[in-house]
């Protein structure tokens, strides 16, 4: 986890003006504004107004030296970005952090305006001292993120995959109660939950389970639960999800 914290870091500041499509928007905007501020930039190459308001924005956003990472949309060949965002005029320009919109302007902006706009986006002392304890990854440095943001989901998340490593489930669940639900906690959470349970082949355990999904809510969390542990690369998933569905439906 900490190694993979320090590379979702490193990945987020190479390149700080990226091109996104539809096909990309959700690994190289929502995802990776969950590392820092990534500042969606909407235009279109037939307005001379959008390229040369881009470039005073790129301009602005280099000189941030990373810490806002700058997505250029073309919403000529992306019109499901733009219905998403509800844009009415270009250049348009939403900051994002943690996949959640938290500014936006449409239309043309005064340098200055735009300069301020992406000041406000930049990390406070801080958020710059979370982040370098999370790209630390180890449990002081975790602890010292929940001292300081006591429902960081990262740090949350990160600790309580450690506290199941070492056996401590009942304490890895009750630490990822302090945090709603997303895909992260809810796979810590499974493996936490495993972990209390005697260890067994998986393939044995999802066949035992499957006559007692449709009755059983224990039966079909734990079925679920390993389901997550397995995760989308295991090759048996696929097949796995398929005969639960036929068997609750």
């Amino acid at each position: 986890m900490p190694e993979e914290r320090s590379k979702s870091l490193a990945g987020y500041r190479q390149g700080m003006a990226i091109d996104v499509t539809e096909a990309t928007f959700e690994t190289e905007v929502l995802a990776r504004s969950a590392n820092g501020p990534v500042l969606a930039y909407l235009w279109s190459p037939r307005s001379d107004a959008c390229v040369a308001f881009g470039q005073v924005l790129e301009a602005i956003v280099a000189g941030t030296q990373g810490k806002v990472l700058l997505a250029r949309i073309n919403v000529d060949e992306n019109p499901g970005i733009v219905q998403a965002f509800r844009v009415q005029a270009v250049p348009a320009m939403f900051a994002l952090r943690d996949g959640s919109i938290m500014s936006e302007f449409q239309g043309p902006l005064a340098e200055a305006a735009v300069r301020q706009f992406v000041e406000q986006m930049l990390p406070t002392a801080t958020q710059e001292h979370i982040n370098a304890l999370l790209s630390r990854g180890d449990e002081q440095s975790l602890l010292a993120v929940l001292d300081i943001e006591p429902g960081n989901e990262t740090a949350i998340v990160a600790l309580a995959t450690m506290l199941t490593a070492r056996g401590e489930g009942e304490s890895a669940l009750a630490l990822l109660a302090r945090v709603p639900e997303t895909e992260d906690v809810r796979k810590a959470a499974a493996a936490a939950r495993l972990s209390l349970r005697p260890p067994d082949d998986y393939d044995h355990q999802l066949g035992q389970l499957l006559d007692l999904v449709k009755t059983d809510d224990e039966a079909r969390q734990q079925f679920v639960d390993i389901l997550e542990v397995m995760g989308l690369e295991d090759p048996r998933t696929a097949g796995w999800r398929k005969k639960l569905t036929m068997r609750l439906y």
